[in-house]
């Protein structure tokens, strides 16, 4: 079984739809989810919010937090978690945001990407540096990793 299939397990034996929010990325998480049929009962919706405005306009991120810290910070991939969560009939939502190069910068190194999960139990971060496998690589590497933080979200349902 793929980790996208155990994904789509676990959200239907917990009665759970999904919803993804992504940037660098481009949508690969909810294609991810959606390549397998039958997705459809439990993949809401996905947000592919690239810009600024998209971040701001669509998933509710504060523009004022995209200035002070930039798309790919902990407290923007946060927000575009929540507000995908906020923005779609949804119970977890997974958001995705970094440099997947080229275009890195010394404190935003190539490979750098934040990830977030947010359910009705509240929101986990979590910080990855692939370093610089290029675009296509980090890509896939932010794929896989936003499907495993999608099932750990969903364990944490399942608890007390």
């Amino acid at each position: 079984m793929t980790l996208a299939e155990q994904v789509l397990q676990a959200a239907r034996a917990r009665g759970v739809m999904l919803a993804t929010a992504e940037s660098c990325t481009g949508g690969l998480v909810c294609a991810a989810l959606t390549e397998i049929p039958g997705a459809s009962d439990v993949i809401d919706r996905g947000f592919v919010t690239y810009s600024y405005a998209a971040k701001t306009e669509l998933l509710g991120v504060p523009e004022a937090m995209l200035r002070a810290h930039g798309a790919v910070s902990a407290p923007v991939a946060r927000a575009m978690a929540e507000g995908a969560l906020a923005r779609s009939r949804a119970r977890v939502a997974v958001a995705v945001t970094g440099v997947a190069g080229p275009g890195a910068s010394e404190a935003k190194p190539e490979g750098l990407v934040h990830f977030a999960a947010a359910s009705a139990r509240g929101t986990l971060h979590l910080r990855r540096e692939f370093g610089p496998l290029g675009r296509a690589r980090v890509r896939a590497a932010s794929v896989d990793q936003a499907l495993r933080l999608i099932l750990q979200a969903l364990e944490e349902l399942r608890g007390p």
